[in-house]
């Protein structure tokens, strides 16, 4: 498995909303925004429970279909995967949920298990290949989902609070296993409510309130000078829903 992008950081696709809201059952739950990312950037999506942070990130990866605008990729759809805070695994071994997404890939079957193993070593999980995936830990999990998200060499990778509910250990693991998707090319829009995993890990903000978007900055003029009052609130630790 090659661990560098084939293709330029810069041909990653950027992604554009354009008067993006989502209504459901009368209720506006994501006011019409405008949001433009492009590059090999990590955005961190941030603000208080009930922001829209999970509903940004699946309008944007296309599991929801916006109620207003349109969200669209600049020039070609990227390879894209996605992670949830609680891991849809298959009811098979660590090693089966990973050789599954392969065979559906159309890799060859007499490659599916050495790629499979490589990643499950990559992601510290070698040891537990013929582990029932859910009954692995959280933290494993998460990794497990990870591996398999790194298999689909995934142009842009979408993290809906991949670390929530985690101990500090597996945070340290995932939060490394990011850096090594960003190392290899990996556009990263992740959420979190975590201003201190926000300041380890983002290149830029995106912050939301009551399914408003009130700020987009570097993550370095976010923290340093928030050009807000929501977003001052918020690392103040005062913005709450």
């Amino acid at each position: 498995m090659n661990d560098m992008r084939r293709l330029p950081m810069a041909a990653i696709p950027s992604l554009a909303l354009e008067g993006v809201g989502f209504t459901h059952r009368g209720q506006t739950l994501l006011h019409p925004l405008d949001l433009r990312l492009a590059g090999c950037q990590r955005t961190l999506v941030m603000g208080p429970n009930g922001a829209g942070k999970s509903l940004l990130m699946r309008l944007a990866h296309g599991l929801l279909a916006p109620s207003s605008g349109r969200v669209s990729w600049e020039g070609r759809p990227p390879r894209q995967a996605m992670v949830f805070q609680r891991p849809v695994l298959l009811k098979r071994s660590a090693l089966a949920n990973l050789t599954y997404v392969l065979a559906i890939n159309g890799t060859p079957y007499r490659r599916r298990k050495p790629l499979a193993r490589e990643a499950l070593e990559r992601f510290g999980l070698a040891t537990l290949e013929k582990r029932p995936a859910r009954v692995l830990s959280g933290g494993e999990q998460q990794r497990l989902a990870l591996a398999r998200a790194w298999l689909v060499d995934p142009e842009v990778l979408f993290l809906d609070e991949p670390t929530a509910a985690l101990d500090p250990a597996a945070i340290q693991a995932v939060e490394s296993a990011v850096g090594d998707f960003h190392r290899r090319g990996t556009r990263i829009l992740m959420t979190t409510h975590d201003l201190q995993q926000a300041r380890r890990l983002a290149d830029d903000i995106v912050l939301l309130f009551g399914g408003r978007l009130v700020e987009h900055s570097p993550a370095e003029r976010f923290f340093s000078d928030p050009q807000t009052p929501e977003a001052r609130a918020f690392i103040r630790g005062e913005l709450v829903w």
